[in-house]
């Protein structure tokens, strides 16, 4: 694969600033919204890319301080990257364990990011040398793993409430564009693994009304026997089961935490590899421009260097 091509089509990196907390107070949330910032230091009209975290074993990498190596990335090629710790984050369990909505806490972590766009505006003057500078018509998503299951239901994915059977819908029309980083993928007879009963609410979701354009990444190697007996094929659900435009990026040889996007020398992760997360790196911030900037071959130009050639990153489909 040629990193070369693939940087020169996102053009070269500059300093980024990384700004926390933004403290944001939401009414009837137990704690407030915290959010980490991180932007380039030079440019105007940015576009901003909002991170939902994962679940992990890590205390502190499920929140505004995890996914450096994603959102440093993003920041140093033109985004602006806000990152919100959820209120599924170890870092607040002693301080929601009671509240509604645990342990799950699925609707509070789409509504966080409802939160931040509404008062973005905010959150740009509140970080130095930032105010006026952020396109709030440009704003994709993405999330990895229970982010990613954040994300689609923000990209138009139903839901059927498990406490009340209700059929929920929580689409954020300010967003353009997503993400989905090894996400869950369907229930009903397939989603038979010993976890299942515990987290009902993974299984109760409906991709067919989730018409965003979309990147979903899978690990060819990302085996969740935990959720289900389907096998890797299981995180590409939100690709295919849901409408186009979509686009299916398999990264060869990668398990769920894709080479280690959630923080930088993560010993925990399965299959570290900074190769592979400097691909994914340069491959989601190609989709998301071309997706926010219609016209720019940003998209095309990397995945052809990183996906093709003798040592491929992985494989793309689209429909």
């Amino acid at each position: 694969m040629s990193t070369s091509t693939a940087a020169g089509a996102l053009g070269a990196p500059v300093p980024v600033l990384s700004f926390s907390p933004v403290v944001l107070s939401v009414p009837g949330r137990p704690v407030d919204l915290q959010v980490r910032v991180s932007a380039p230091f030079t440019g105007t009209g940015l576009p901003v890319i909002l991170l939902s975290h994962g679940h992990g074993p890590s205390n502190n990498l499920s929140s505004l301080n995890g996914y450096a190596p994603l959102a440093n990335f993003w920041a140093a090629h033109g985004f602006v990257v806000v990152q919100p710790t959820h209120l599924t984050s170890r870092t607040l369990t002693d301080l929601v364990a009671d509240a509604a909505g645990a342990p799950d806490f699925w609707r509070s972590r789409a509504e966080d990011m409802t939160h931040i766009l509404d008062r973005l505006e905010v959150i740009e003057n509140a970080v130095p040398q930032l105010a006026g500078r952020i396109d709030p018509a440009k704003v994709a998503l993405a999330g990895h793993s229970l982010g990613g299951f954040t994300a689609a239901l923000l990209l138009g994915a139903g839901l059927t409430d498990p406490d009340t059977g209700n059929l929920v819908h929580l689409l954020e029309p300010r967003i353009k564009a997503g993400v989905l980083l090894a996400p869950p993928g369907r229930g009903g007879d397939v989603f038979n693994g010993p976890m299942a009963e515990h987290w009902p609410v993974i299984g109760a979701v409906d991709f067919s009304t989730m018409t965003a354009p979309a990147l979903v990444v899978t690990g060819d190697k990302d085996n969740p026997r935990h959720f289900t007996d389907m096998g890797p094929d299981w995180h590409a659900d939100p690709y295919t089961l849901a409408p186009g435009p979509k686009t299916l990026l398999t990264l060869f040889d990668a398990e769920h935490g894709l080479g280690g996007i959630a923080g930088y020398d993560a010993a925990e992760t399965t299959d570290e590899n900074p190769g592979r997360v400097a691909a994914l790196a340069q491959l989601t911030a190609a989709y998301l421009r071309t997706q926010l900037h219609p016209g720019d071959n940003a998209w095309q130009t990397t995945y052809e260097a990183l996906t093709t050639g003798p040592n491929p990153a992985g494989r793309v489909e689209s429909k």
